[in-house]
């Protein structure tokens, strides 16, 4: 049976399936990559919910995971050398997933690379701003008077949108016809951007087909559309 009793995490989110991998997550863009991965790769796994209307994630068992106080994380008790390791940051647990199951990720080193270099465009760019025209859009920001940040992060989204859209003309996803890590770190923010931040008109979605298409086949996927709902909420 195995004992993840030394982490603190688990007297918080007591672990029912210690030999699974266990999430720490909320279903928001950065959440949802990792349950559609786990989902995608049919690693085994439990999830655990981290309510920010209560703190979870400034809670001391959680900052024994993460100590950037964020989501997701995971507590994989069969990391490398069959030892527990504890990971955090989406884009990092990932990377690790595509390696643990072998999936979505491509074989060769030229491949890999390029693959994760599409994973920190999304990581460092797409994620940040559209974060921001969404808060600038929907949330407190909406009722600034100065309108100045909101457009500098719509241009801003616009131009990555655009980016995105070209590496889309002529391929089925990110990489080609292989779907990968990179298409699963951006397109739940591509959807959120539409759906929750309510923003396709202000950033003119209808100017980026690519993208879109892209898009739809993604969530047209069973796994995709299961990990958008992981953990669940209370």
């Amino acid at each position: 049976m195995t004992d993840l009793s030394s982490f603190p995490i688990t007297k918080k989110w007591p672990a029912r399936h210690p030999e699974r991998i266990q999430l720490y997550s909320l279903p928001t863009p950065n959440g949802v990559k990792i349950s559609i991965m786990l989902e995608e790769t049919g690693l085994p796994y439990e999830p655990h919910l981290v309510s920010f209307e209560s703190s979870d994630q400034t809670s001391p068992e959680f900052l024994s995971l993460n100590p950037n106080n964020k989501i997701p994380a995971i507590l994989d008790p069969d990391g490398p050398g069959g030892k527990p390791l504890p990971l955090f940051e989406s884009g990092a647990i990932l990377i690790y997933l595509a390696d643990k199951s072998g999936r979505f990720m491509p074989q060769d080193l030229a491949g890999r690379y390029e693959t994760i270099q599409w994973l920190m465009f999304q990581m460092g760019g797409i994620g940040p701003m559209f974060g921001q025209l969404g808060f600038f859009n929907k949330f407190a920001g909406k009722d600034y008077e100065d309108k100045r940040p909101r457009d500098r992060y719509v241009a801003e989204s616009k131009r990555l949108l655009a980016v995105l859209n070209q590496r889309l003309a002529e391929r089925s996803w990110i990489m080609g016809d292989e779907y990968t890590i990179a298409d699963i770190a951006t397109f739940p923010w591509v959807r959120n951007l539409l759906g929750f931040y309510e923003a396709g008109d202000l950033v003119g979605i209808a100017d980026f087909p690519h993208v879109t298409r892209a898009l739809a086949a993604f969530v047209a996927r069973p796994a995709v559309a299961k990990g958008l709902t992981i953990p669940q909420r209370g």
